[in-house]
Parts: C-alpha cells; structure tokens; sequence
C-alpha cells in the first residue's frame, strides 16, 4: 500500500462490515469486483490508495493474519446485543399497533433515518462550516451548508435577509441560546404561561420555585389565555408587558389550539422596546407548508423543533435577521451562543437528517400531508364536541385539541392511564384554572403521526369514538376505587388484577389495534 505522510494504512479499513444493500459509490471512486473488492482512486494527492473491501472487510493480501486478529469484530445489533435489539422491537411493535396521538410526535421517514443512522456520527465539527477546530471537514462542511440552503428555501426565506444555525441540539438548548445572544442576567421575558399551553423554556415557575432554567437566569412574567375564550389576552399581555417592560417576548406555545395574532405581538414589542421570538416548534411544518400564518414577516427570531410536524430527526434550528434589531448583531450573537457558548460540536448526523427533511418539505406531497394534518384534527375536534366534551378555545387551528376533562369529574392523568391500557397513547395536559401539572384536568390530542401513517377524517372520527370510550371506562374506573381519591391508589387498582374492567379495555384495545395494523409505519 502507498503511505502518506510516511504512515503506513494497514488494516485501518479492514474492519467487518454488514450492510443488506450495495453502498452508493463514493464521488471519485471506482469499484472492482464489487462488493468482493473495492478499490479507491485517490481524491487527494496525498490520500493513499485503499484496497480491499468497504463492504465485506475482506483485506489485501498485503494485511498480515495478524492485525486481523487484532482488529475489531463489528457485529450487528442483535448479534452485539440481544437486550436492547429486544427492547427496540417491543417499541416498534408498540408503535405499530398504538394510536400515536401524541401532538409533538411524528413518524420520520426511512431516508431520515438512514442519514441519522450513517457515519456522519462519527465527525466531530466544532465550529461553522469553514471555521472549524478540527480537520477532515470537508464534506460536513458541504452537508451543513445544504442544510442550511434547504432550511431557508423551506421557509421561503431571502438568503439576505435571514440567517439560520441548524446546530442545535433541539427545541429547548435552542431557546436558552436565544436568550443568552440577546440577553443578560436577570433581563426581563415574556412568554406564554404553561398551565396555559406555554412551553417550560419560556420562562415558567411557581411561586415555591423557579422550575425553568430560563426563569432562573432570567425574570420571567407570563402572559395567560382569557379563560372565557380560551384564546391569547392579547389585551392583558399589552397592559403588562407596558408595565413590566420585558427585554424579549415570546410567542409560541406547546398546547395551544389556535394561531397566533404576529402582528398585535410585534406591535406590543416595538411599543416597550422587545424583541420577539416565535418558538413554532409544534408548527413548523405548517409553516413550511404555509397552512398557518407565517410569523417570519414578524419576529426577529425563529426558533423550532424539527421532529415534529416537520417529520425530521431529533433536533432544533434558530432563524435570526441579518440585519441589526435593538443595535444587536443577531448573527454573530446566536452563532456564538451556540458554540462555543452553550454547545460544542454539533451532531452531524442528525444535520444529515434533517437536511433530508428539509428537502422534503419543499414538496408538493407535504404541503398536501399538511393540509390533512389540519383537516383530521378539525375533524377530530368536531366529533368530540358532538359528543359533548369541552375544547379550549373550542376547536382548533392547527394540529392539536385541548379536551377540558373537569365537566365530567374526571382528570388527564387518570385517562391517559386507561387509554394507555388501551393502546392508545396520548398525554395529560395543563388546561387554563389548573393547579396541578401532575394531575391536570385535560388531554392534549395532535394528528401528525397517525396522519403520517395514512389516516384520514373518517379514521380520526373513530379515534374521538375510542377516546370517549375511554373516558367512560375511566369515570367507572374512578368510582371503583374506594377509600382513596389520590392518583397513586388509581393507578395502582389499574394494573392490579383485581381491576374489573380489565374485559372493556381489553374490548377497546382489540378494536383499536385492529384498525391501526391496517396502516404502515414509515422508516421501520
């Protein structure tokens, strides 16, 4: 083998390899005796040429028995480790026959997942592209930079006039970094309140205890609903924030039915000075799709989620203005806050990922998956009222429904656990006038996921069907259990075998997976 730099590669290719598919060529290679023996052209001058196979580690003669002896066996998960390829099929089964109803859930796609599950893991990049503390990053570089080309033209963004960072980690460290470009110690926040659909990055805490990173290092005043309406006081936070004079106001939420009012918002933070920043992490591939208002003709900041309703990996984006807002060079304040600020090198493989996504998104099929997202939650949302439940807000806009369980006695912690029972997985949720978030008086309800299997109106009607057979078991479930009214003794009589209506939940269950095995999940 030639040597580079007077090193010797021996071996260093040679470990095996288990793939069920031809790779695609690499650019500037040429393949012999395919998948038996590869051999690599040099792309470089100084890159050394490489025989044997990429595929099947199959050395050249030239390797000693020796170093293969020595060099790593590289088993395939099942073989490697029986236990966690155990656990992973009992999730895959358990997705596959559950209703996915979970609103800040969705199934990724199988190109995704093959860009999450590369080599691009196996990069370490600390830096932008072209400004990176380590070498061999020329092809991230090129990934990152069509990440970000693609993220922009997602959003039907003028290159000059937004930036994006697609480095963070997800929705969360990408608010933090948010506040720590354009923030200091103990600056003023506004965001939306959590028992109010608010997300915790936005500023919550109790009046015991600062439950959000962000309300420790910074001041928060939340903003809240009308709860005769159910929708933002926009009256209310305009009359505060006058008041409280916040540094940022955040619009965006975790459980909010309806679309925000942009303009009113950016009215409110010229007139005290703010900032404003849409957290649309739930929404982002409504946006995309532009099925919901575009807050980029508002905000000064972007941030989102990208595993949501924009199909993606697990990870998070901040959009930014070029040019100045508040004398602040956002650009350089949000990359910085980034890495090396709060973050050091970014995942690759999940920029790999979501570039993928973000390609998809472009799409005349997910404009049109989006679309269905909405009209099967509508549909949704129609079919409990006719039933007779209370919605917040009393529909919905987008892609989720807030059910007010207390007309019927009854909380989300409690359903959950029985629709759990039931496979049908959604979660418990904070409704306006709560006091607990551990045993909240609602249900929060997205279509993304199961829209993504192949659902349309007539099966999410029959999922607001299953739903309310649900909460009937619950309510009887509830007066069964004598002695006690806390949540642990509830939960406790649901898992026993002295539980009596085991026979309806197993009813519901049957019924339930009977319908969604009808239905493919993509990527697994």
């Amino acid at each position: 083998m030639q040597a580079c730099g007077g090193t010797a590669m021996m071996g260093s290719l040679q470990q095996p390899m288990r793939v069920n598919k031809p790779a695609f060529p690499l650019k500037g290679s040429r393949f012999v005796g395919f998948p038996h023996q590869v051999k690599l052209n040099s792309v470089k001058p100084c890159r050394a040429q490489v025989e044997g196979s990429l595929v099947t580690g199959r050395p050249s003669s030239s390797v000693s028995a020796s170093v293969l002896e020595n060099s790593l066996v590289d088993h395939g998960l099942s073989e490697a480790d029986p236990e966690v390829s155990s656990i992973i099929k009992k999730e895959k089964e358990r997705q596959f026959k559950s209703l996915e109803l979970i609103a800040s859930e969705n199934f990724t796609s199988r190109a995704v997942m093959e860009a999450v599950g590369s080599c691009l893991t196996n990069k370490y990049s600390e830096g932008l592209p072209g400004k990176r503390y380590y070498g061999g990053n020329e092809y991230i570089d090129e990934l990152e930079i069509l990440c970000q080309k693609r993220a922009l033209a997602a959003f039907h963004l003028d290159k000059k006039k937004w930036g994006i960072n697609v480095q963070p980690l997800s929705g969360s460290p990408a608010n933090f970094e948010v506040y720590t470009a354009i923030l200091n110690p103990h600056d003023r926040i506004m965001g939306l309140d959590l028992p109010h659909g608010g997300h915790l990055s936005h500023g919550f805490m109790t009046p015991k205890r600062r439950v959000s990173g962000t309300s420790i290092y910074f001041e928060s005043m939340p903003y809240r609903l009308d709860e005769s309406t159910g929708l933002v006081d926009y009256d209310m936070l305009e009359k505060t924030a006058t008041l409280f004079r916040p540094k940022l106001i955040i619009a965006g939420a975790s459980a909010y039915p309806r679309d925000f009012d942009y303009p009113r918002m950016r009215k409110i933070a010229d007139a005290v000075g703010a900032f404003l920043m849409m957290d649309m992490a739930h929404i982002s591939g409504l946006v995309a799709a532009s099925v919901v208002a575009n807050p980029f003709e508002y905000c000064d900041i972007v941030t989102t989620t990208t595993h949501k309703s924009l199909r993606g990996p697990r990870g998070g984006m901040i959009f930014f203005k070029k040019d100045p807002v508040l004398g602040v060079d956002l650009e350089s304040a949000i990359n910085n806050a980034v890495f090396p600020g709060l973050q050091g090198g970014p995942h690759n493989h999940t920029i790999g990922g979501l570039a993928v996504c973000l390609k998809h998104a472009q799409s005349p099929e997910f404009k049109a998956y989006q679309n269905q997202v909405v009209s099967n939650c509508r549909a949704l949302a129609n079919r409990l009222v006719e039933l007779g439940y209370t919605l917040v807000s009393g529909g919905t806009d987008n892609h989720l429904v807030l059910v007010d369980l207390r007309p019927l006695g009854i909380d989300g912690a409690r359903v959950e656990k029985i629709l759990d029972m039931a496979s049908i997985t959604l979660n418990k949720n904070s409704v306006p006038g709560d006091k607990s978030a551990l045993v909240p008086g609602g249900i929060r309800i997205g279509s993304p996921a199961m829209t993504t299997r192949g659902f349309k109106e007539k099966e999410f009607i029959a999922i607001a069907d299953f739903i309310h057979e649900g909460v009937q078991i619950t309510i009887d479930a509830k007066g069964l259990v004598s002695g006690s009214s806390k949540l642990q003794e509830f939960l406790k009589f649901a898992a026993s075998s002295d539980f009596l209506l085991t026979d309806k939940v197993s009813s519901l269950c049957s019924r339930v997976e009977a319908l969604t095995t009808q239905f493919p999940i993509p990527g697994v």
